[in-house]
Formats: C-alpha cells, sequence, structure tokens
C-alpha cells in the first residue's frame, strides 16, 4: 500500500527533477545473481502446479522464480 506521504513525495521529485547521473549510476534490469549469466527458461504447468508453487512461495515469502529453484536444487541433491 503507498502512502498519501509517499505519493506526495514523488509528486515533488518528479516537479523538481531527477539527477540524470544518478539515475545512470542505477543501472538497468534486474541484479545479477552471480557471475553466471541466466536463462530464462519456459516451463509449462497445470493450474494445481502453479498453485502449489504459489502456495509455498507466499507461505515462505520468497517470489515464484525462487521458489522453483529451491525445488530443483533441492532435486539435484
Amino acid at each position: 500500500m503507498v502512502s498519501e506521504e509517499q505519493i506526495r513525495q514523488w509528486a515533488q521529485e518528479a516537479e523538481t527533477g531527477y539527477d540524470a547521473q544518478e539515475l545512470k549510476r542505477r543501472g538497468r534490469g534486474r541484479p545479477g545473481r552471480g557471475a553466471e549469466p541466466m536463462q530464462v527458461v519456459a516451463v509449462r504447468l497445470t493450474a494445481e502446479e502453479l498453485a502449489a508453487v504459489d502456495a509455498i512461495a507466499e507461505r515462505e515469502h520468497i517470489s515464484r522464480s525462487e521458489a522453483i529453484r529451491r525445488a530443483l536444487a533441492g532435486f539435484g541433491a
């Protein structure tokens, strides 16, 4: 949930302008997870499988992707 104060701060920041150099330093895209580049892999899941993954992710307070990575890590052990 976004507070009224946060909206006011964002509006004020937009009105005063942004520091272009600071934005460039932040970089683009998601941060890396290691030294090696990662690959995106498409996997088809049934509605039940996806619901199970989402339930685990919610319970563990992790993303869906992290839940799948952990499951795969356990499979390889």
